[in-house]
């Protein structure tokens, strides 16, 4: 399988770079494949086997999961408990970690306690404030931010030392991402934002929905002139909308979503709405491919999980390779992270 053209300059100048985690994440990154991430909404349950069916659609297609940490500032089971269960099948996490519930003592703890779990891979987020979601007499904490908890997080894995300066024996080995938004005004200042992020300790970033492809160009050509592609890897985030009606409301209510006329107005215009969202969405994975420093696609696709296989089949960007999934018969290497004979060219 070839390697993308327009990300190989980027990954080649990290493939010689020393491997952060153990996860399959960032050895499929590293050994410069088109990235697949999704979304796994969690359970309202205690029930395991609600976990492992959410992510059984999912089989074959992605290379890693993000389990939420209470998106939307709503209760659901906690994203260490999905990482930890969902790791221990043996599929790739992306634990997320909102700075909204727990300081700065709680938050250690469960990076500790989640590396010690098996977890590779963690995204750094503030969080939305309590009040947009299901219990908004809740205090919120916000002891950090995205930016500082991506420094604390750096220093128990490099430094070796909490935030208190007191030693760990043995330190988390984690592979450390960031959210960014290249749509939220004004707009020329989010890859300087990136490059703080980036600076604090940030490897990988997926973005918020990406549906104009134009203003994200200009995102990654300003990025490229700061020299932030060869330090990070980038994956745009996209996902399939339901209808027009759907795209109106996420574009009035959900924060930093932009979705520009156009694409609602190709969705007025269709027979069938859902069907026109999914193939916008693969249609933007396809031209995000395209773009010089993108290493692959973060997928978001609420309460359509079951398409996300049938989209990324059509957009074409695994090629031959299909990521591992339980009861996968590839053989891979000793580390489980790439199939043998699937060694970018």
């Amino acid at each position: 399988m070839m390697i993308n053209h327009n990300t190989g300059d980027a990954c080649q100048a990290m493939k010689s770079t020393a491997y952060s985690s153990n996860g399959r994440l960032e050895r499929v990154l590293k050994a410069g494949y088109f990235a697949v991430t999704s979304e796994l909404a969690p359970p309202d349950s205690a029930n395991p086997a609600d976990v492992y069916a959410r992510a059984r659609v999912f089989d074959g297609y992605v290379d890693s999961m993000n389990a939420t940490d209470g998106s939307g500032a709503n209760c659901h089971m906690s994203s260490v408990a999905m990482c930890a269960l969902l790791t221990r099948a043996g599929y790739d996490t992306v634990m997320q970690v909102s700075c909204r519930d727990r300081n700065r003592i709680a938050i250690q703890g469960d990076v500790l306690g989640a590396a010690a779990l098996g977890v590779n891979n963690i995204l750094c987020l503030t969080g939305d404030g309590v009040q947009v979601g299901d219990h908004p007499e809740a205090k919120p904490v916000f002891d950090l931010d995205s930016m500082s908890l991506l420094g604390v997080i750096a220093g128990l894995r490099d430094k070796k030392t909490f935030v208190s300066g007191r030693k760990i024996s043995d330190p988390p080995q984690v592979f450390l991402g960031a959210a960014e938004n290249p749509f939220v005004p004004p707009q020329d200042f989010r890859p300087y934002r990136l490059a703080k992020k980036i600076a604090a300790g940030a490897q990988f970033i997926q973005t918020q929905y990406c549906f104009d492809i134009p203003q994200f160009e200009t995102f990654m050509a300003q990025s490229r002139d700061l020299g932030l592609l060869e330090k990070c890897f980038i994956l745009p985030g996209v996902g399939p909308l339901a209808s027009a009606g759907a795209a109106n409301w996420m574009r009035n209510h959900v924060p930093g979503v932009h979705i520009p006329d156009a694409v609602i107005k190709r969705l007025e215009g269709a027979q069938d709405q859902r069907q026109e969202g999914r193939q916008i969405c693969i249609e933007m994975i396809q031209q995000l491919r395209e773009v010089a420093g993108v290493s692959g696609v973060h997928i978001m696709a609420h309460r359509q999980e079951s398409a996300v296989a049938d989209i990324i089949d059509q957009s074409g960007v695994l090629g031959e390779r299909r990521p591992w999934f339980p009861g996968s018969d590839q053989v891979c290497d000793a580390q489980h992270e790439l199939p043998v004979g699937l060694s970018p060219e």
